[in-house]
């Protein structure tokens, strides 16, 4: 088994990471201060074709592979967890599933503008009674004449209110369980029906718009279904299955850049007359993060060594996202004890950091939940 990266990997990682340190890391503030969507920054990265990383270049993508796509997302996430969360969903989920389950005309009008950057997306599942138990959501797609009248409402939805594209969850027969539910492309400034009705104040994640979306007699037309009717439950696990890894490398960003910025306190802050750095019970704090750290990016890579082999990873990817998302928590928490006070100011970035992991341990799979999908894969 080989664990070095090929010289396009580390090429990705080289050039991200030189993006991110030189653009987004002395933003950062800023953006966590403001909560504002930095379209600046994304229109920067989808010139360096960060916004397309594992679509085909047929479609507008950059044909990376899913070693290289987290690498960098891991960069991007190291720089601001709320950027991170933007490529996340707008890659692995809303581009994701026009890929995945679009017919080729599908992806030549809806992907390419997503994968090459032009356009932003976002993946609409989630409802206030419907977090974790997707079958139960409200919303409906009655047909009606060529299409369907999507009536409902969407919470928590990533990239919501800025996505130029958004992959629609409703249920197409009410009866039918996990099997009635289907898929749509919904394209706002397009249909009418689309609202807005606001972003969430969050803990963190800043930078990311997080949308309340509702549904008022909006009609889709057929050929803006994803799939088959009643395929949109398999649909959604499975692009949360992939998904799972881009958020454990958002895990392992965040826990990287608490890890820095340890170390470089302990450096430097000086008590009883030496660097803290010094002090045994410093230094085995910073190991434990450390190896966590580094555990969390092997977990990520496992998992995504099975997606592209082609085997199934469902149970690799609930464990990867579960470890490092629990990691990254714990890691922003022992950094902001190695800062005392300092910590917990907005003046240094290690409470960013803590409360930008929190986020990790909830969207795309709650850890009670990713420890059922791990118990019921033991025991299946």
């Amino acid at each position: 088994m080989d664990f070095s990266l090929t010289e396009e990997q580390q090429q990705i990682e080289e050039m991200v990471a030189e993006f991110v340190d030189e653009e987004v890391v002395p933003r950062a503030a800023e953006i966590d201060k403001t909560d504002e969507f930095p379209c600046d920054l994304v229109d920067q990265m989808a010139d360096l074709g960060l916004m397309g990383m594992p679509f085909p270049e047929e479609y507008g993508g950059a044909g990376l592979d899913y070693h290289a796509y987290p690498i960098a997302l891991e960069e991007v996430s190291r720089g601001s967890g709320g950027l991170g969360t933007v490529v996340a969903a707008h890659i692995s989920l809303a581009g994701n599933m026009v890929y995945e389950y679009g017919t080729e005309a599908q992806k030549e009008e809806y992907l390419t503008p997503l994968a090459s950057g032009e356009e932003v997306g976002a993946f609409a599942l989630s409802e206030a009674g419907a977090g974790s138990d997707v079958p139960a959501m409200e919303t409906t797609a009655e047909p009606a004449g060529d299409g369907y009248v999507i009536d409902g409402g969407k919470l928590w939805i990533s990239n919501g209110s800025v996505a130029d594209t958004v992959t629609v969850f409703a249920k197409t027969d009410p009866d039918a369980g996990n099997k009635g539910l289907s898929s749509f492309i919904v394209r706002p400034e397009e249909d009418d029906g689309f609202i807005v009705e606001g972003t969430e104040d969050k803990l963190g994640d800043k930078g990311c718009p997080t949308a309340e979306l509702r549904f008022e007699n909006m009609h889709i037309p057929e050929h803006r279904r994803l799939g088959e009717e009643g395929r949109g439950f398999v649909q959604a696990l499975e692009t949360l299955n992939g998904g799972r890894i881009t958020i454990a490398a958002r895990s392992v960003g965040i826990a990287q850049a608490a890890l820095d910025e340890a170390l470089s306190y302990a450096d430097e802050r000086e008590q009883f007359g030496k660097r803290i750095g010094d002090f045994q019970a410093i230094q085995h704090k910073l190991a434990d993060m450390d190896t966590k750290t580094r555990a969390a990016r092997l977990l990520m890579h496992s998992a995504a060594d099975r997606k592209m082999r082609g085997e199934s990873f469902a149970k690799e990817a609930a464990q990867a996202k579960l470890y490092a998302s629990e990691v990254s928590r714990e890691v922003a928490n022992e950094g902001i004890q190695i800062h005392g006070g300092y910590g917990y100011v907005k003046d240094f970035p290690m409470e960013r950091f803590f409360r930008d992991a929190k986020l990790n341990e909830i969207y795309e799979g709650t850890s009670e939940v990713l420890r059922n999908t791990i118990a019921g894969q033991l025991l299946d």
